[in-house]
């Protein structure tokens, strides 16, 4: 009996012997594609590459990023006029073009829009006179004796009381417009075109509003014009 027990022992411990030595199996390799190296095959890839390199839709398509980094300086733009013409615009009739929502071919660069730029923005103060700060009858003032050589009174109930009443339908650029915003007249602006006019704004400064505004056109009195001059330096 013991004889067949040391038999069966020695059976399994030449059966694990031989699993621990068995060689390891090695993993696959990767497949491997073989591109063709053939003239052929390097023709076809150079030409695609040419393709996209010299597709100029492709290359407008990609963004400058360094030119984005830079700040846009317009001093003057090409733009197509109402007749489908090309024209030469300044920076003032592209700014005021679009305050005024109108073409800027059709925008002149008049003295009234370079004197009234040159206070736009300006923080409104009561009875103020200067860059520091202007109210609406001092601007007003400011601005016809730059652009026309007038000068005209400095409250804007005065200078409603010089002006020629006009219709509203017959307004042009230059033409004063008034509003009762605190009893009787007093406030005052300057029209431009398309509606919209320029004034010292008590919130806003100097800016361009909406006669059809509703805080404005309720407050809307009528429009004067300077038919002669007041005085002239």
């Amino acid at each position: 009996m013991i004889r067949n027990f040391l038999s069966a022992f020695t059976c399994i411990a030449i059966l694990v012997s031989c699993s621990n030595t068995r060689p390891p199996v090695a993993k696959a390799a990767p497949r491997q594609v073989n591109t063709p190296n053939t003239p052929e095959a390097k023709k076809n890839d150079i030409k695609f590459l040419d393709e996209i390199t010299a597709n100029p839709h492709l290359s407008e398509a990609i963004p400058d990023v360094e030119a984005e980094k830079k700040p846009a300086t317009v001093t003057s733009s090409r733009v197509l006029g109402p007749s489908g013409s090309s024209s030469n615009v300044s920076a003032l009739q592209l700014k005021y073009a679009q305050l005024l929502g109108t073409d800027p071919t059709t925008i002149e660069a008049t003295d009234l829009l370079k004197s009234v730029d040159h206070w736009y923005g300006t923080r409104y103060k009561m009875g103020g006179t200067s860059k520091s700060g202007i109210d609406c009858s001092a601007f007003v003032q400011a601005v016809y004796m730059a652009a026309f050589s007038l000068m005209v009174p400095r409250t804007a109930y005065e200078q409603f009381r010089v002006t020629n009443r006009i219709s509203a339908v017959e307004m042009k650029e230059g033409d004063l417009v008034f509003f009762n915003t605190t009893g009787g007249v007093s406030h005052v602006g300057i029209y431009l075109r398309n509606n919209k006019f320029i004034h010292a704004s008590s919130s806003r400064g100097v800016t361009v509003s909406d006669l059809f505004d509703p805080y404005y056109l309720k407050r809307f009195l009528g429009v004067g014009r300077l038919e002669k001059p007041l005085g002239t330096r």
